[in-house]
């Protein structure tokens, strides 16, 4: 008997602005991008397309007649980001196909790349969709005729200068992919798909070149991937989101593999790995080319769901679910596997925090490439433990002393006692990547700063002779800072390099303080002279740092403001006055 083929799951990904839900859209002939805020799609959403849809959209199935045994797709419409193709199942991407969306007027993007090494990663297969070719400069539409698919029809009656255009376009793209290992051409010149990535040139505005990126999906799934869309007996799926409805929530679902009735108990996993049992009170399974959902006693992979179960339970948003058959201890084993492996995390590190398993997943994956380590990862929003962990590493580590949270909010007891922690929050992950990535070359170099000034600080300071208060056993008097920081026992020199003692003390209103910055004015204390005798021609006093500070000075120059590079120099051209390469 020949087994049931399943839809195969398709991820469309690519660049944030690079018009990957306005495909899908077409694909679907509906208009969800308007809704998403800023044009960016931040949750994963699902669209089940059967395959007389696909006949009626892509007359191009039977013109070529193409064999197609496959029931449809199934789409997930993934956020901007890279990591998200990295939505997952026990062994690898969830995804059996993947769209790569690329705009061929700007190519390869960061976060393309991305995408690229993580489909290399999970050997997923995938084909290109070149899309915005009508905004190639003089870009005409003509229908198309003939044998051949109607986008070709259109390369080809571009005027020379758009064609000349288009070519040079789509073949810096196969160069750049061919920097990744992957060989690639126009569809139409590929005779062997699995050797070389087919580019798709298209246009989610007009509508060009959407039946044949349809036609390519169909002929790969056909051709490629019927084993591996063999029908499972035992229901597996993963849970996207959590939609709260009152008191029963619903939770939206993929089921990938199998088949699922509403009388089966099903084990959902939590963060831990240990499976929550139970049983399922609604099944509903998502229209074609809808967000509607229909009530079912039974489905069948691969398929978009929303259920209700009987448990009152804290469900987390992406965690994997199968149906139980009192095989407690084996499904305890398969989770905590499918957790551990996704929540690595290390010894020491930062805290991160996001609104699902696959948002968490995507946020350490993308942590570890850019070498961040993580010492504690959750899902939902940043609570007072949260800031409890992280001020224990203020004092191991103040790189560490970071809260990171992608799509969840600040709870408000944790906002009350967050004062020396850094807490970044973002709705787009690459972008709170970056401003961790910037706060932490700041906190850096504000480190390395803070030790490098621990040597010697760098000062100049005006003696303000008017404000004597008293001459000797110390001598006290009054002083501005003129750039740079003062701290007691600093030793000083006068501008001819002359040693005239060691601060005692500062006071500023008439109280004792332990540092002073520019363009504070305070009094300083300092044993051993005589302030009529010894600093009356005296304008300016100086640290008296040693050579070697100075070279260690010098060779940090990038942790110094100009101000202090000035100053330096100043210092140095004093110290010369008695030895004429000091410093060099």
């Amino acid at each position: 008997m020949k087994p049931t083929i399943r839809q195969p799951i398709v991820t469309v990904c690519g660049h944030v602005d690079h018009g990957k839900t306005s495909i899908l859209d077409r694909i679907r002939q509906s208009s969800v991008q308007e809704g998403e805020a800023g044009g960016i799609t931040q949750k994963i959403s699902f669209s089940l397309y059967p395959t007389d849809k696909l006949r009626q959209q892509c007359p191009l199935i039977d013109k070529k007649q193409l064999k197609l045994d496959i029931p449809g797709f199934l789409f997930i419409d993934t956020p901007g980001h890279a990591a998200f193709t990295n939505l997952r199942k026990r062994g690898g991407s969830l995804a059996d196909l993947a769209v790569l969306v690329i705009d061929i007027n700007e190519g390869i993007k960061p976060q393309t790349s991305e995408v690229i090494q993580i489909l290399k990663l999970n050997k997923t297969p995938f084909i290109i969709a070149l899309n915005k070719i009508d905004n190639i400069s003089a870009w005409k539409k003509y229908g198309g005729k003939g044998d051949k698919t109607e986008i070709e029809e259109n390369i080809n009656s571009q005027s020379l200068s758009v064609r000349q255009n288009f070519d040079e376009k789509y073949m810096i793209l196969m160069g750049s992919l061919q920097s990744y290992g992957f060989d690639s051409d126009l569809f139409y010149k590929i005779d062997d798909f699995t050797k070389k990535i087919a580019l798709v040139p298209c246009s989610a505005k007009t509508g060009e070149g959407i039946p044949e990126l349809i036609m390519v999906l169909c002929g790969l799934s056909q051709k490629y991937l019927e084993k591996k869309l063999n029908l499972g007996e035992d229901a597996k799926g993963i849970i996207l989101e959590i939609k709260k409805e009152r008191d029963n929530p619903y939770l939206e679902s993929i089921l990938y593999d199998g088949k699922l009735s509403r009388q089966n108990s099903i084990a959902i996993s939590n963060l831990d790995g240990k499976p929550l049992i139970t049983r399922i009170r609604l099944l509903e399974e998502i229209l074609p080319l809808s967000s509607k959902f229909t009530p079912k006693e039974k489905v069948s992979a691969a398929t978009g769901l929303r259920m209700q179960i009987v448990e009152k339970a804290d469900i987390l948003p992406g965690m994997p679910f199968v149906v139980f058959k009192n095989n407690l201890e084996e499904i305890e084993k398969i989770f905590k596997q499918q957790i551990t492996e996704s929540l690595k995390i290390e010894k020491q590190g930062i805290i991160a925090k996001a609104d699902s398993l696959g948002s968490l997943e995507a946020l350490l994956t993308m942590l570890r490439q850019e070498k961040i380590p993580v010492v504690k990862a959750g899902i939902g929003n940043i609570n007072k433990s949260d800031i409890i962990n992280a001020k224990a590493n203020l004092k191991i580590n103040e790189l560490d002393a970071v809260i990171v949270g992608f799509n969840v909010k600040i709870e408000e007891e944790a906002t009350e006692i967050a004062s020396g922690i850094k807490i970044l929050t973002d709705e787009v992950i690459y972008k709170l990547i970056e401003n961790l990535q910037k706060f932490r070359e700041e906190k850096r170099k504000e480190i390395e700063k803070r030790r490098l000034m621990q040597l010697s600080p760098l000062a100049k300071i005006r003696v303000l002779h008017q404000y004597v208060f008293r001459n000797t056993s110390p001598a006290i008097f009054g002083i501005k800072v003129e750039a740079g920081k003062i701290i007691p026992r600093m030793s000083l020199v006068d501008n001819n390099n002359e040693k005239v003692g060691e601060i005692k003390n500062l006071q500023s209103e008439n109280s004792s303080v332990n540092e002073a910055f520019e363009g504070q004015e305070l009094a300083i204390s300092i044993p051993g002279i005589n302030f009529k005798r010894r600093m009356k021609e005296t304008k300016f006093l100086y640290p008296n740092i040693s050579e070697s500070q100075f070279r260690t000075f010098k060779k940090n120059k990038d942790l110094l403001s100009s101000s202090e590079i000035s100053l330096l120099q100043e210092i140095a051209e004093i110290k010369r006055k008695i030895k004429a390469n000091w410093g060099m």
